[in-house]
């Protein structure tokens, strides 16, 4: 029986990523894929996803411009779309496929194997291989779970991925659609719900639960990702109930039902269920070495990676903590610095910096406002407006605002922030780290930003807190905003 220093089961960004660290202790490691090497993270999910989001992005900005002068719309054939999305992943395919193969020659000592197969625990040290009909056994010393997860679905809704789809089948669809209705109002929805309406081609329809899309963010920003969705087009049926929802003809009927009683039904083309995601444990074995699952995914006792089988770690998406591929790849490093470098520091998940693709696109580090109240802390909030920044202004990219949260004392120290609007991804990792650090704001008002910037908005935030900004907040009252959040109220800061 071959034995290895560390086995990980599953080579998406987690997986692969913790393969890799292992490599830097000089470890040797086994790396057990089923599919695809890049997971999710690759395919159906992160890169796909958001290379549809850049097109339709610049086909919108595109007709933004010409639209107005009287031109007609600009339009790009869906082969040509599919074409991109297929180099984009082909490039990132091709980069794996590369260093793995270089990574397995005697020049690199041979440190990785990599097994093409269905791994499966036997006892909490063997894995058995399945690959086309062949099965062997492997032993490890160190078992990292990272076999991700999988679109969730519901009983009484039969995806085929050609009219009824998830994430897995929505890059394969053969041209636009004339309808599309989106089941879920979270990120991934609104995404889908971003891209296709900016796209220009299709009828685009999504379904909330709530009273507002992404119900987890502020409302501020709610409302303003929910209009712009509208004003491409996008019906969004708030506080809607689906009752049905199922193919009739080579199309999808689906009926909803409102708190009033209100009852309607409708029949578009496609329809996406995107309700989130569940953790790939099918056929692992986990019950074979004695680990355990929480409701959420496979049970991590001291949430640092670590399962209740001390030498079983889980990490990414099968965890079901945090479903972001910067985080899987985080925890996955983490596990084996724990494991071979004595790394005592416990994850911290205070500073997990996320970005949402929609129109404007939304960056997010930290806590929000609504988060402040439900955990009753007192705090500071800042706002600028992306109109006053000169690098919106010069891309003629106005839309959108930054806001930082602080403490509600002397030091300031950043809860969290928001930025929505052109660039909003670039902006938000100094604050990220200044929180991982607890450094005050300080520091970023009297940094150098470079100029024209959009993070330039950041510096500004922070001199309002310090009473001493550029533009006076009493004179544009409708531009900045300072004030305080005491148990739930709000209560504006005197600032010149």
């Amino acid at each position: 029986m071959e034995k290895f220093d560390l086995i990980v089961i599953g080579g998406g960004p987690a997986g692969y990523a913790a393969a890799m660290r292992a490599i830097d202790f000089g470890k040797k490691v086994c790396l057990i894929e089923k599919d695809k090497v890049g997971g999710a993270g690759v395919y159906n999910g992160a890169l796909s996803s958001k290379t549809l989001w850049e097109v339709a992005n610049k086909v919108s900005s595109i007709n933004e411009t010409i639209v107005s002068t009287g031109r007609s719309a600009y339009e790009i054939p869906w082969n040509d779309v599919k074409k991109i999305l297929a180099e984009a992943v082909f490039e990132r395919k091709f980069q794996y496929s590369c260093h793995i193969k270089l990574l397995q020659t005697e020049s690199m000592n041979n440190l990785l194997k990599y097994e093409r197969g269905y791994g499966r625990l036997i006892s909490k040290n063997e894995i058995t291989i399945d690959h086309e009909g062949e099965q062997k056994v492997i032993w490890g010393d160190n078992i990292i779970l990272s076999t991700g997860s999988k679109p969730r679905i519901v009983p009484n809704i039969k995806v085929d991925e050609k009219i009824i789809l998830t994430s897995d089948g929505i890059d394969s669809i053969d041209d636009y659609p004339k309808s599309l209705v989106i089941v879920g109002a979270g990120v991934i929805g609104c995404e889908y719900a971003t891209i296709f309406s900016n796209f220009g081609k299709t009828k685009v329809y999504i379904i909330d639960r709530q009273e507002r899309i992404l119900p987890f963010e502020d409302e501020d920003i709610s409302k303003l990702v929910a209009g712009n969705m509208m004003s491409k087009g996008v019906t969004i049926h708030s506080n809607a109930q689906l009752e049905r929802l199922e193919k009739k003809d080579g199309e999808v009927e689906y009926e909803l039902s409102y708190p009033d009683g209100k009852r309607e039904t409708i029949r578009v083309e496609k329809a996406l269920l995107s309700i989130g995601r569940v953790p790939n444990v099918d056929n692992l074995g986990i019950e074979n070495a004695g680990v355990e699952m929480s409701k959420r995914g496979i049970h991590i006792g001291d949430d640092d990676t670590q399962t209740n089988v001390p030498n079983i770690y889980a990490v990414g998406d099968v965890s079901g903590r945090i479903a972001l591929v910067n985080m899987g790849e985080i925890e996955a490093r983490h596990a084996v610095e724990r494991m071979f470098g004595g790394k005592l520091d416990r994850l911290s998940y205070d500073n997990i910096c996320t970005i949402m693709f929609m129109n404007p696109e939304v960056a997010a580090v930290g806590l929000n406002e609504q988060q402040c109240i439900e955990q009753n802390i007192p705090v500071k909030v800042v706002k600028v407006d992306f109109s006053l920044i000169s690098r919106a202004i010069a891309m003629r990219k106005t839309q959108g605002f930054f806001k930082i949260i602080v403490t509600n004392d002397d030091e300031m120290r950043i809860l969290g922030m928001r930025a929505v609007g052109e660039h909003a991804s670039t902006a938000i990792e100094a604050v990220g780290l200044l929180i991982k650090l607890n450094m005050p704001i300080e520091v970023l008002s009297e940094l150098i930003h470079p100029h024209p910037s959009i993070v330039e908005g950041i510096q500004e935030c922070v001199r309002m807190l310090l009473n001493k900004s550029i533009f006076k907040s009493s004179v544009f009252k409708d531009k900045l905003a300072c004030y305080t959040l005491v148990n739930g109220v709000k209560t504006p800061l005197e600032r010149m």
